[in-house]
């Protein structure tokens, strides 16, 4: 059985519709060889995109169609994604952006009766512990995800930061991830199971 988690919504940035893109922004990005940078350059590539949409200029991350960034990050390598994720300033760009997205992916029908929270525990990171944390909330048929660990967890996912990258993107099973021992869960583990049920993930 496959189980893929989808993207994520930070609650301090508005959601983006995928349909906000602009068409010039995707073609650009599908067209970069990932396969002749290095793990170096490719880390400088994503820091390009940040430093011009910290500018201004509308290229960001944020302004790529969910589906073009599945499509990157299915094409990096293990090794840039590895150094991408262990550079503190864009491992944090890209835990935000992946939980920033999640409200834009709920599947509200689905959702409507789902009472969730699950914290995500990323290890190698700077916060208590050792450990980078997000958490996530599906009540309502609303879906709020964010640094602020205010309720108490049905179930809290430890995962490597590079790995949730491949998993997210459905590259990597999480039954592949469990048997290699890379996911710990502690808690509600159906629960766990269930949640890309209710999202619409988008595909490359």
């Amino acid at each position: 059985m496959r189980i893929y988690w989808p993207f994520g919504r930070s609650r301090r940035r508005r959601a983006v519709d995928p349909g906000d893109s602009p068409g010039e922004l995707d073609a650009f990005a599908r067209a970069i060889d990932l396969r002749r940078l290095d793990e170096h350059e490719f880390v400088r590539l994503i820091e390009v995109l940040h430093m011009l949409g910290e500018a201004g200029t509308g290229i960001e991350i944020a302004a790529l169609r969910t589906e073009t960034l599945v499509w990157l990050i299915e094409r990096a390598s293990r090794a840039q994604l590895g150094r991408l994720m262990s550079d503190p300033r864009m491992r944090a760009l890209m835990l935000n952006e992946l939980f920033r997205r999640m409200a834009a992916h709920l599947d509200r029908e689905k959702a409507n009766s789902a009472d969730v929270v699950v914290c995500w525990r990323f290890p190698e990171g700077s916060g208590e512990g050792g450990y980078d944390r997000f958490q996530t909330v599906i009540e309502n048929g609303e879906c709020v995800s964010g640094e602020e660990l205010d309720r108490v967890p049905h179930a809290t996912v430890t995962i490597a930061a590079a790995d949730l990258l491949t998993v997210a993107t459905g590259s990597t099973p999480v039954t592949t991830m469990f048997l290699l021992g890379r996911i710990k869960v502690k808690g509600d583990i159906p629960l766990v199971a269930r949640l890309p049920g209710y999202f619409d993930i988008p595909k490359p």
